[in-house]
């Protein structure tokens, strides 16, 4: 099995550019984030305030998240539903962040996770993949690019989603998000020692793919 761990801070393009890199390779993709993104939903529709350590803990049993692939897409459905984007909020950004940070919940994600890189080769992007989820992962990469340039990339595609935000919000709440997950005690964010750091700030979409697949195929890991 191929296990390719891609993780970095928010606004560098990982999913989109993994989801490209998966299609190439014929291989799984996986959004990790977007599990934790799920928890925050749930927790927000539940009224409860996602810092309350004891009181997300406790609403954990009655959450139930399956990953579905569909049409070669992954979709992750809360107790049945598939809420869409409505995971892919700025708001749902700093919910996931929150929860991620409790030892319980990503406990209660990690047995999802590595099952799935069990059964498929695998990309999986997110914040601790690496460091964690895949410790021993043939190629583990760290995608960054500079603050302004990640905060422009989200804002454009949140206002391509049609959401009516503020640029110099979005920068502020992705370099909140950062120092959050960077600094937390369980997991926290941060490059694998023998990870690749790839910083595609002068890079497009398509350079930073065919950039990871070069790497892939360095790696020996495909033709």
């Amino acid at each position: 099995m191929i296990q390719i761990a891609i993780d970095g801070p928010g606004g560098a393009g990982k999913s989109t550019v993994s989801k490209a890199v998966a299609a190439k390779l014929g291989i799984v993709y996986v959004d990790t984030g977007a599990l934790y993104r799920t928890i925050g939903l749930y927790v927000k529709q539940a009224g409860i305030d996602p810092k309350d350590t004891e009181a997300v803990v406790k609403c954990l049993p009655d959450i139930s998240i399956e990953i579905r692939y569909i049409d070669g897409k992954q979709c992750v459905f809360l107790n049945g539903t598939d809420h869409g984007d409505a995971i892919r909020t700025p708001e749902m950004s700093m919910y996931a962040s929150a929860v991620s940070a409790i030892p319980e919940v990503r406990t209660f994600l990690l047995d999802t996770q590595r099952d799935i890189a069990r059964k498929n080769s695998v990309i999986m992007d997110g914040r601790d993949i690496g460091t964690v989820i895949l410790p021993d992962a043939q190629l583990k990469i760290y995608l960054t690019a500079s603050e302004e340039c990640r905060a422009r990339r989200r804002y454009d595609e949140l206002v391509a989603k049609g959401q009516n935000v503020r640029f110099e919000d979005v920068l502020a709440e992705m370099n909140q998000r950062d120092k959050q997950d960077s600094s937390r005690a369980v997991a926290p964010a941060t490059a694998a020692e023998d990870a690749i750091l790839l910083d595609n700030t002068d890079l497009d979409f398509d350079g930073t793919v065919n950039a990871i697949v070069e790497l892939a195929i360095k790696t020996g890991l495909v033709d």
